[in-house]
């Protein structure tokens, strides 16, 4: 049994399949097959800032179809390009085995409007928003290769939350499908989403310690 991330060979590509399996001490994502070790516990703020997110959409969804889930919690994203399937096969991410799947994030919050995504082990398939919210150790890995996996996967709407800067990214698909940042928003403006509609955050509200 993997009970330790040194028994695993970090330069070969593992599936979602091979993931069920360890019993790990660490912390891992699965992004297009390659095993990612996650940030240590997150730092008070990032937990302040979670909780006051997830609060205020659960709050905002709570006689809405849609769900919100916090991680730890497992998403397995269909990746189309790194899975050698049929186009018919390719838009059902429900015809997919185990072994097929090779990206399995969590993030820190997510909202998912389709209940047929959810089951026992997490979400299958692409939540309709992901939040991401940065730490110092993971600005690379979430501005870069995490939003070329959600931008890829489908996900409608992406969130980045800078702590440091203070301020939110909303990233949307365009009209040729690739992500487009919203101007930032910052302490003193509203932060809106089209996923939630009629929700309005006070971002000043997101960053404030009281």
């Amino acid at each position: 049994m993997i009970t330790s991330l040194d028994q695993l060979d970090l330069h070969k590509k593992y599936s979602y399949a091979d993931y069920l399996t360890w019993n790990l001490r660490e912390r891992v994502e699965l992004l297009r097959g390659y095993v990612r070790k996650m940030a240590p516990a997150p730092s008070d703020e990032h937990q302040r800032i979670s909780s006051f997110l997830h609060g205020t959409i659960w709050y905002h969804l709570r006689q809405k179809e849609c769900e919100v889930r916090h991680a730890p919690y497992d998403v397995r994203l269909i990746i189309p390009s790194d899975t050698p399937l049929s186009s018919r096969r390719r838009k059902s991410s429900t015809a997919l085995s185990d072994e097929e799947i090779e990206t399995v994030v969590q993030p820190d919050i997510l909202v998912v409007c389709d209940p047929s995504k959810i089951d026992d082990r997490g979400c299958l398939g692409a939540p309709d928003l992901i939040i991401e919210i940065l730490s110092r150790g993971n600005n690379k890995e979430d501005t870069e290769e995490k939003f070329t996996i959600y931008e890829s996967a489908g996900v409608p709407e992406y969130w980045i939350v800078h702590p440091y800067e203070q301020t939110i990214t909303v990233y949307r698909p365009d009209s040729s499908g690739r992500y487009a940042g919203s101007r930032p928003f910052a302490p003193g403006s509203q932060l809106t989403s089209e996923i939630l509609k009629e929700l309005e955050i006070p971002v000043a509200e997101v960053f404030s310690r009281k």
